[in-house]
C-alpha cells in the first residue's frame, strides 16, 4: 500500500498562528489590524497562510522589533 505525505498547510486560523508564534490570540489581532501580519478574509473568517506568517517573521526580525537568540 502506497503511504502518502499530508500536504502543507495552506492557511492557520488566527488561534493556529497564535499557536505557532506563541502568541496570545489578541496579540495576533493587534498584530492584523496595525496591518503587520497580512491575512486572507474568506466571509467573516480570517486565514493567515505561512509565506504571510514567514513574511512576519522575517520583516520583524530585520527591522529590530524581534530578537534572534543563537
Amino acid at each position: 500500500m502506497k503511504e502518502t505525505t499530508p500536504s502543507p498547510r495552506l492557511a492557520y486560523t488566527v488561534a493556529e498562528a497564535a499557536k505557532l508564534l506563541s502568541l496570545s490570540r489578541a496579540q495576533i489581532y493587534r498584530l492584523m489590524n496595525q496591518g503587520d501580519i497580512k491575512f486572507v478574509k474568506i466571509g467573516r473568517s480570517r486565514r493567515i497562510t505561512t509565506e504571510q506568517l514567514n513574511s512576519f517573521v522575517m520583516l520583524a526580525t530585520s527591522h529590530g522589533q524581534l530578537e534572534v537568540i543563537a
